[in-house]
């Protein structure tokens, strides 16, 4: 793609957002919303690959549906309340349409079913940018609009954690892995919206550092399924080493930067008198523990199935530059000592 036309695209995506984040008017939020779906359509489907076509074309009818039933929405709130404010949503109609777009925006279940197709039809750079910044926007709004509605969040929470971690068990796909996991850390992040927004936003920030780097991993090693990792070890032997550390992190094991948003948000769901909904939620974390150990194991302890010729592939010299990889592996791995000083903060 033309270089002038790729920062154009990518300006227009940060625009979106920029202005999503920034409006107070539903119109507004809108608009920066449908420029972010329009500039990232020409960056999926610049490969003209069949599977990135039909991707693309899912994505924008996905995306599509949800702008018209945001903007339904909103209209409608206009209606019953004069109100045009994002913050000012107080009829409980327009307050659910409007968490069940943001949901389909973002994908969280029963509405899931765009993103594993997606992400398998994207590569992975632009499988980042759909994993990691095109959360954002939805998610400033559904923290801004504050939805009461608190059967129907912990309903789509649960149901994303399941979801993530039940679908993720049976796929051989690196991307459709990933879009598993992150219906799975959604669901974490919606369940605990209504009672600690600042926790909903610090499970938001680690699950984008910790999918930047897992992202980052499989770029390197130019991996799209589970048998190319296993040959990864003779590209790159210390990364090899590391990777399944960022994948139990994502997972949520001690001492790793991932376990700290799960035990806050358990500890806070089982200070909210909610000991079954923490229950249900940490049971679900184990089906993504799983996947995230099947993965470790494929890459460590396992050969790829083929002849000795074939074992180690070329070295070519990789133009990725490492930095923005060491730098959010470390995050990734060494981010829990810091927790006392984070919820400090978060307390403010």
């Amino acid at each position: 793609m033309n270089p002038y036309i790729l920062a154009t695209l990518l300006f227009g995506l940060g625009l979106g957002t920029t202005i999503t984040f920034a409006s107070s008017h539903w119109l507004l939020a809108w608009m920066g919303l449908e420029m972010n779906t329009l500039a990232i359509i020409p960056i999926m489907a610049h490969l003209h690959h069949p599977r990135a076509v039909e991707a693309t074309t899912k994505y924008f009818l996905t995306q599509a549906t949800a702008a018209a039933m945001l903007l339904f929405a909103s209209t409608t709130n206009a209606w019953l309340t004069g109100q045009w404010d994002i913050q000012q949503m107080t009829h409980p109609l327009p307050v659910t349409m409007i968490t069940l777009a943001l949901a389909l925006k973002i994908g969280l279940a029963p509405v899931h079913s765009w993103l594993p197709e997606v992400l398998q039809g994207l590569d992975l750079t632009t499988g980042l940018i759909l994993s990691t910044w095109q959360k954002l926007a939805p998610f400033a709004l559904l923290l801004q609009i504050y939805p009461a509605n608190s059967a129907l969040l912990i309903i789509l929470g649960l149901l994303s954690t399941l979801v993530g971690g039940w679908g993720g068990l049976n796929q051989t796909q690196l991307r459709k892995i990933l879009a598993y996991s992150s219906i799975a850390h959604l669901g974490w992040m919606i369940l605990i919206l209504q009672f600690s927004p600042s926790l909903t936003l610090l499970a938001l920030f680690t699950y984008l550092i910790m999918t930047f780097s897992t992202f980052l991993v499989f770029k390197l090693n130019k991996s799209t399924n589970i048998n190319s990792l296993a040959i990864s070890w003779a590209k790159t032997p210390a990364l090899t080493s590391l990777t399944p550390l960022i994948l139990l992190s994502l997972g949520g094991l001690p001492p790793l930067t991932g376990f700290m948003p799960k035990w806050l948000i358990l500890q806070e769901l089982t200070k909210q008198e909610l000991p079954a909904t923490a229950t249900l939620a940490a049971l679900t974390a184990l089906l993504s523990l799983y996947f995230y150990l099947r993965l470790s194991y494929a890459m460590t302890l396992t050969m790829s199935p083929n002849n000795l010729a074939g074992t180690t592939p070329w070295r070519l010299p990789s133009t990725q530059l490492t930095l923005p990889l060491a730098a959010t592996t470390t995050l990734t791995l060494a981010l829990l000592p810091l927790t006392p000083a984070i919820t400090a903060t978060l307390t403010l």
